[in-house]
């Protein structure tokens, strides 16, 4: 059975982020909360990791995954460039529920990358996943952390339920914030294109950068 631990969300342990990016580091799988869903985190540098998140989820390789990053300055290692509607979503809505999809830069293996050479990148607003980033020292994978198909995860409970015998640890941190996966917004088209309305909703991200498609 899996390893669980539980961790306070707003003042995390240091020695379970530890644990959990030793884990990650030596290329294992570990789930944890996000504000949005519980995510199943993996080094986004390590094309075997990636392969098992695949695996794991029963994911069909033709839906590609985006990444979490702890700081903003980061992105720009991940991707091609930053358009001036992207600075102005992340200025609003990062640390958030807000997924933006970019072309990627040659640092991401293409076992992540969408078809088109894209990438999609978020920073999440949950101190236990910005501080497992942080302490991995690498850009993490982290869909959520269900069987594909099934309904994403707010508790770890449902985590152990899916994924209980397949992965190295659990992060338990209560009930996920929002409980809502997040919204996701290709900035590769132009105007940008609305992937999937989560937490956030168009009409707040129009206000922002104007029409959508």
């Amino acid at each position: 059975m899996v390893k669980i631990l539980g961790v306070d969300v707003d003042h995390p342990e240091k020695e379970k982020i530890e644990e959990a990016a030793k884990i990650i580091k030596d290329g294992g799988l570990v789930a944890f909360p996000t504000e949005t869903v519980y995510g199943l985190g993996a080094d986004a540098l390590n094309k075997e990791a990636v392969k098992k998140v695949f695996e794991v989820k029963g994911r069909p390789h033709s839906k590609p995954l985006s990444i979490l990053i702890g700081r903003k300055e980061e992105l720009i290692k991940y991707v091609q460039k930053i358009p001036k509607a992207a600075e102005a979503l992340i200025e609003k809505f990062w640390p958030g529920p807000l997924t933006l999809i970019f072309e990627a830069s040659s640092l991401i293996p293409d076992v992540i990358k969408g078809k088109d050479n894209s990438i999609g990148m978020r920073m999440p607003d949950c101190r236990i996943a910005l501080e497992i980033v942080e302490a991995s020292g690498v850009p993490l994978v982290c869909p959520s952390a269900n069987l594909s198909g099934r309904p994403a995860p707010i508790k770890a409970e449902e985590v152990i339920k899916d994924l209980g015998e397949k992965i190295d640890l659990i992060l338990d941190g209560g009930e996920a914030k929002i409980g809502v996966e997040s919204t996701v917004l290709d900035l590769t088209t132009s105007p940008p294109t609305m992937v999937r309305e989560g937490a956030l909703k168009r009409e707040g991200i129009e206000e922002v950068i104007g029409k959508t498609l």
